[in-house]
């Protein structure tokens, strides 16, 4: 007895204080290595070492083909299922018959929504950065929308050639049938699948973060690292970031279903600390996505949609043109290109397709359409940057776990 006392009292003698010193000295010493480490990785860029970075990123992505070509065949059954599905579909597309008429209408619907929730899920998916898609092209859509159902007094465009391009129905409409609501159907289908799919794009950190608290394992994810330390130094942060960080996990951590779904309803930058604490502290999967698909694709999109409308309807839009003009000096040649801009669309809306095309397009669109482009391009060269980076980290989490074999 005597034996077994003095073997549990062992563990609870204090430390000395050169024991303290070793220990804090090796804590320090490691995090300023992996400072380094770190630093050393954000500076493997395209424009300081374009060689390496794309050498880092082929053999990143082939690894990443190589763990994915893994996973499905773990999942041989459900790929073989699919397989199997898609050569039904096949089938019956390919068949000539009465169906021809659904089956169509199947692909047109399942393609117009894959093209929205893939869209969402580039908006959200942590691949270097997000591409901004909700300016670039829901928010730009629901706006063209708006300025057509007010134009041309419905929302009954002709398919084809909607949603390619909006022309205005031959049947005249009374203007006073154009509501709000009216407008807002339109555009439900495709803004809600995009809310579903910056959904989707929330779940890659609450994987990861439940993956590394069961396994118990380090991730290979900054942000987790960065969340750790947040925990750590909860009682002492200061600055407002980290009070918002905070806060974010508190309530998410403490509220549950509610405080993800508050979270995910409102724009919120900072939602993605909230996937990683759920899966941190282990919140079922269906809670935190169940939250999230209602707070982004229903709560938040409608939100979303309903400031687009409400800012590019008629008279809101002829309001913003005619203050422009009030700008001292620059306002009326400011002014000049946006009324431009606004009758050529006007005009286009009253013409069939291929009819009447304006010769020359405004600077307007052809600013838009370089902008959209730059930021296409710069959301490309972040994915390489990403992936060399990641790979940086393999080889430096490899020279680690070989110093402590030795």
């Amino acid at each position: 007895m005597a034996a077994n006392g003095a073997e549990c009292e062992q563990p609870q003698k204090r430390l000395s204080p050169k024991d303290k010193q070793n220990g804090s000295s090796t804590d320090s010493s490691l995090r300023e290595r992996k400072q380094l480490d770190r630093e050393e990785r954000l500076s493997l860029v395209l424009w300081k070492r374009p060689f390496t970075t794309l050498q880092y990123f082929c053999i990143e992505t082939l690894i990443t083909l190589k763990e994915w070509t893994w996973k499905l065949w773990q999942r041989r059954g459900v790929v073989f299922l699919t397989v199997v599905l898609f050569s039904l579909f096949s089938m019956a597309y390919s068949i000539e018959g009465a169906h021809q008429e659904y089956v169509q209408y199947l692909e047109k619907k399942f393609l117009w929504c894959a093209y929205w929730v893939g869209l969402g899920i580039l908006s959200s998916v942590g691949l270097g950065t997000g591409l901004h898609t909700f300016l670039l092209y829901l928010g730009p859509h629901i706006a063209s929308v708006t300025l057509a159902a007010y134009e041309c007094g419905s929302v009954n465009f002709p398919e084809p050639p909607y949603p390619a391009q909006i022309v205005c129905p031959e049947e005249e409409v009374l203007l006073e049938s154009i509501s709000l609501w009216t407008i807002m159907s339109k555009v439900r289908l495709e803004a809600c699948m995009w809310g579903a799919g910056t959904a989707i794009g929330e779940l890659p950190p609450y994987f990861m973060a439940r993956a590394a608290r069961l396994s118990g394992a380090d991730p290979d994810d900054e942000d987790y690292e960065e969340f750790e330390e947040m925990l750590e130094q909860a009682q002492s942060a200061q600055d407002f970031a980290t009070r918002a960080k905070l806060a974010v996990q508190n309530m998410v951590q403490k509220v549950g279903f509610f405080g993800i779904l508050a979270c995910a309803s409102i724009p919120n930058p900072l939602f993605d600390l909230a996937g990683i604490t759920c899966g941190h502290f282990l919140i079922p999967f269906w809670t935190f996505f169940g939250a999230t698909l209602i707070g982004k694709a229903i709560i938040k999109m409608h939100i979303q949609k309903l400031f687009v409308i409400i800012t590019f309807s008629k008279h809101i839009v002829e309001q913003m043109v005619s203050l422009i003009g009030f700008i001292p000096g620059i306002g009326a040649s400011l002014q000049k290109p946006f009324r431009e801009y606004l009758e050529a669309q006007r005009a286009k809306l009253h013409n069939p397709a291929g009819d009447g095309a304006a010769a020359g397009e405004s600077w307007l669109s052809w600013v838009f359409e370089k902008v959209v482009l730059v930021m296409v391009c710069y959301f490309i060269l972040s994915i390489i940057n990403s992936m060399a980076q990641s790979y940086a980290k393999r080889l430096q989490q490899k020279k680690y776990s070989e110093e402590k074999t030795k």
